[in-house]
């Protein structure tokens, strides 16, 4: 009887597990039928992986990204800065796989991650190497240095506002050239739009980020030269009014 009870109290515990993730698939379906965007690409039979989620320049990418999470039922966990847990959020961003990151104290946080991820039996962790939604001259490589250190593959996710895709590409390899192959994943990502195309760079060969600060100086100068043009505008039509 002790048997048969147990046995009725795990199919109990099955048939719940099986209706929150039939209910998040519907959910997924519904806001992607609503925005009009689609899933894209095959979910890799991969026990432990590092996700890029990229590119990162909206909060809207973040809602995408739940989206594939919710529909094909995955346990993905995600760094989040530290502030946004706070109540009542706290048990929500814990619930869908939060891992909360105090930006002043991350010194040892690849380590950390590497070696919990290589001591797991089960665990996909996604990142957005850009690390802000701000314009970002070179991705950080924080992402790499966990995988290599787990020995887990690197697997290209991605939010195509062009496409209005969100999906997961590749799986990428780590070698022993982290230049090299920061150039392979660049020439992925190439093809795929930002929400704001501007502010999304590719994870470039580190001797090209003069080239690039040079034209990002530039851009900041005509920005602050506009920004000076319409301040002063402003102020002739204030003392127009004033005469």
């Amino acid at each position: 009887m002790a048997l048969i009870r147990e046995g009725m109290m795990l199919q109990k515990a099955f048939n719940q597990e099986d209706s929150i993730v039939n209910f998040q698939r519907l959910l997924a379906k519904i806001f992607l039928l609503i925005t009009r965007w689609k899933l894209e690409g095959k979910v890799p039979e991969l026990s432990k992986c590092v996700i890029i989620g990229a590119p990162h320049t909206s909060n809207w990418d973040f809602f995408f990204g739940m989206l594939f999470k919710l529909y094909y039922g995955l346990n993905i966990q995600f760094l989040m800065k530290k502030e946004l847990f706070r109540f009542p959020f706290r048990w929500v961003f814990n619930w869908i796989g939060g891992i909360p990151v105090d930006r002043r104290k991350h010194g040892n946080l690849v380590d950390h991650l590497g070696e919990k991820m290589k001591n797991s039996e089960d665990f996909y962790l996604a990142i957005a190497p850009e690390g802000s939604r701000k314009e970002v001259m070179v991705w950080k490589r924080g992402f790499y240095h966990i995988a290599k250190k787990a020995g887990v593959p690197i697997v290209l996710g991605y939010m195509d506002y062009r496409r209005k895709v969100v999906g997961i590409g590749p799986v990428f390899y780590p070698g022993d050239d982290i230049e090299k192959d920061m150039r392979e994943i660049a020439v992925f990502y190439s093809t795929i739009q930002a929400k704001f195309p501007a502010n999304f760079y590719l994870p470039v060969d580190r001797h090209d980020r003069h080239d690039r600060y040079d034209r990002h100086d530039r851009r900041v100068e005509r920005r602050q030269e506009r920004r000076r043009e319409r301040l002063s505008g402003r102020k002739h039509g204030r003392r127009a009014k004033r005469s």
